[in-house]
């Protein structure tokens, strides 16, 4: 019997420990997409307990907790930071074969050296030994990203944002570098007349353009486009539930602007149009400074009205959706490639019968030119655990090219979720070690081990120019 998170966690074979520990181990971490706040890097915050890190803002905590019978008020509520934890850590023992269990205890384990479980019983030490160790300056924001050999992040910006702390980290001694990524979502986002225009109103402000038309919109975001690849984004992206591909004219798309910023609400199709016409003219955008585009579909986002009123978005009332996005998808994919305007494309289902449709789509628009140019992205949000990632790289090895592929990121909120690399490197080795272990693929280590190394992490330099 293999005790719990030793060295050969989720290493089930000899060849898959000496590919983990000679080929993968010490790659260092390019985390491309993440939700980190940029102003607690450049400030260097410190952290008064690990609930702060841990708990804020982790909407997969909150649902583990409300599914264990939680009160709100220790998810998102008034409820001090220790009971919070306590609260937690008496689900943990709950979350047996659920990926919170793996990631809690690497985690603690990672970070603080903890390596007794995490429950009501332990609670109380565990949250007094980390919260010790998090006041130390190693334990700062930048000293947890050093300690987990993080080389470089993206974060999650809006066109608006100034990136003020972005420009202050790179002119820091941070050991990490840390780039924006464009994430123009509420400049599409029409189905709310007011909400867009008070939107579109600090565009304006923000580019002391008066925003009166659709061709003065479009030359706000490219000037805010510009203002981001000045501070070095490289990558774009965008949360969309389906791929928009409505066919529209210039005159239509104008009217259409006109009609909302007059304050009247859109219908349907005029909303299709719309997000139509703005996903092409991101791409473009984004094809003319040879950024990688993003795209994560297929949430169904805010499903419980109540508890979306009460406490807004992002709060873990959302799941998996059943669209049909294929079509769109390759109309979509095709229109830009038709004009050779297709720049570096990221695909991340939230579907799992999605796989195989996007390990095929993803062939089809490939130019012989970079290699991997259209990616079938890491399992993502639900697919993010040991059966996700190994789905999603089933899929594309089977059809596609598992060796191009860039690898993992955290899409996270937490500076303490950098172990979810390991966590990935470790599925992947013991996945192509199985294939060794069994004559699937050559008995040739070296030649496994360095793809090992690319997927970890040589694709993701190579790929996104860092």
């Amino acid at each position: 019997m293999k005790p719990f998170l030793d060295d050969s966690f989720l290493l089930q074979s000899k060849t898959a420990e000496t590919l983990y520990y000679d080929y993968a181990v010490n790659m260092p971490i390019i985390d491309y997409h993440s939700h980190l706040i940029p102003q607690q890097i450049a400030d260097n915050k410190k952290f008064d307990n690990i609930a702060q890190p841990w708990l804020y803002g982790d909407h997969y905590k909150w649902r583990a907790m409300r599914s264990n019978g939680v009160d709100e008020k220790f998810c998102t509520g008034d409820a001090s930071d220790l009971d919070k934890f306590k609260k937690w850590a008496e689900t943990v023992p709950h979350t047996l074969r659920n990926p919170l269990f793996h990631w809690t205890h690497l985690e603690l384990k990672r970070y603080f050296g903890v390596d007794h479980l995490l429950n009501k019983e332990s609670a109380e030490l565990i949250y007094k030994r980390t919260s010790f160790m998090l006041q130390s300056d190693e334990y700062r924001v930048q000293g947890l990203m050093r300690k987990m050999n993080v080389e470089l992040v993206c974060t999650t910006d809006d066109p608006v944002d100034s990136l003020e702390y972005h420009i202050k980290i790179a002119n820091s001694d941070c050991g990490t570098k840390v780039l924006p990524t464009w994430r123009p979502d509420k400049a599409m986002a029409v189905e709310d007349a007011s909400l867009f225009n008070i939107y579109v109103d600090k565009l304006a402000g923000v580019t002391n353009i008066d925003i009166s038309r659709f061709t003065l919109l479009l030359k706000a975001l490219q000037s805010r486009h510009d203002f981001f690849a000045s501070v070095g984004c490289k990558l774009s992206d965008h949360g969309i539930e389906d791929f928009y591909a409505a066919e529209y004219t210039d005159h239509e798309i104008s009217k259409i602007f006109d009609k909302i910023r007059s304050g009247k609400e859109l219908n349907a199709d005029e909303i299709s149009k719309f997000k139509s016409a703005m996903l092409y003219e991101f791409a473009v955008m984004d094809h003319a400074k040879g950024w990688t585009q993003q795209f994560h579909f297929g949430a169904m986002r805010n499903n419980n009205t109540r508890m979306y009123n009460k406490l807004g978005a992002d709060i873990g009332c959302d799941s998996i959706g059943d669209y049909k996005v294929a079509v769109n998808m390759s109309k979509f994919l095709d229109k830009l490639d038709k004009t050779d305007q297709l720049t570096k494309t990221i695909l991340y289902n939230l579907n799992p019968s999605d796989n195989e449709m996007v390990a095929t789509m993803i062939g089809n628009f490939q130019d012989g030119k970079i290699p991997g140019k259209i990616q079938y992205g890491s399992g993502w949000w639900f697919l993010d655990q040991k059966d996700g990632m190994e789905r999603q790289m089933n899929a594309l090895s089977s059809l596609g090219l598992l060796s191009r592929f860039v690898g993992m990121l955290t899409d996270s909120r937490s500076f303490l979720s950098f172990p979810r690399h390991e966590y990935f490197r470790r599925i992947l080795c013991n996945l192509l070690g199985n294939d060794i272990e069994n004559g699937l693929i050559p008995n040739d280590v070296e030649m496994v081990g360095k793809m090992v190394e690319d997927i970890s992490y040589n694709n993701a330099k190579e790929y996104f120019n860092f």
